[in-house]
């Protein structure tokens, strides 16, 4: 499934570099990129589907990002209607995408909850640039994985890693350093998140399931090393 970059990143490039060269104007060099459901990357000037997302060419607006502040109405929402809580969602977005809605993995995962196609399918995605269509996939997905796994988010996020069949073969955190890494990386930027909400003057924080609030996993075979 994997589908390496090289080519879209030398692609970018060449065409960014033109555009400095020759000081073209955007509106004349728009290029549009659509991912499809077997993750492979296709570019084209002329889209002729309407799938296809324009992409901004211009060296300094290659990877726009999208504040915490922006997200938020999206984020609050979709945390009561999956029942997560805000910071959970906020900490996957950081650990997967850094608030880059554009942002797309060698693997071939898109936005900001870094949705594979196959994934964003099941999940009802339409738009995998669109910021609120992706998040609304990514917390549904999760709310899944929580469910599956009875609510212990190590395995839940290893899982959103990984997938869910890898956590099934093992039962436990598969033994695959990159999604142990993850599990951490995830569960640091979530106590981040609640400590900061925490201390915020006058912030309601929202209530979510026992099992999804704590970034302190239970079960002690499921804990990260």
């Amino acid at each position: 499934m994997k589908k390496p970059m090289s080519a879209v990143i030398a692609i970018l490039s060449v065409l960014t570099a033109g555009l400095a060269v020759t000081g073209a104007p955007d509106a004349g060099a728009e290029i549009y990129q659509y991912v499809d459901a077997n993750g492979t990357i296709s570019l084209t000037n002329v889209p002729s589907d309407s799938r296809y997302r324009r992409l901004d060419v211009h060296p300094n607006r290659l990877h726009p990002m999208i504040s915490e502040r922006e997200l938020e109405p999206v984020i609050s929402r979709y945390s009561r209607q999956h029942r997560l809580h805000p910071a959970l969602i906020r900490a996957v977005i950081k650990a997967e995408s850094d608030f880059d809605p554009m942002a797309v993995s060698r693997a071939g995962a898109v936005g900001l909850m870094q949705l594979m196609p196959h994934t964003a399918v099941r999940m009802d995605v339409r738009d995998l640039y669109d910021p609120e269509d992706n998040i609304g996939g990514g917390t549904k997905y999760l709310r899944q994985l929580l469910d599956r796994f009875r609510g212990n988010l190590p395995l839940a996020l290893a899982a959103y890693n990984a997938g869910e069949h890898v956590v099934d073969r093992y039962r436990t955190l598969p033994p695959i350093d990159e999604t142990r890494q993850y599990v951490r990386k995830v569960l640091r930027y979530y106590r981040t998140f609640l400590i900061r909400d925490a201390a915020a003057p006058g912030r309601v924080i929202a209530s979510s399931e026992p099992a999804a609030q704590s970034p302190t996993p239970a079960a002690p075979a499921a804990s990260a090393p």
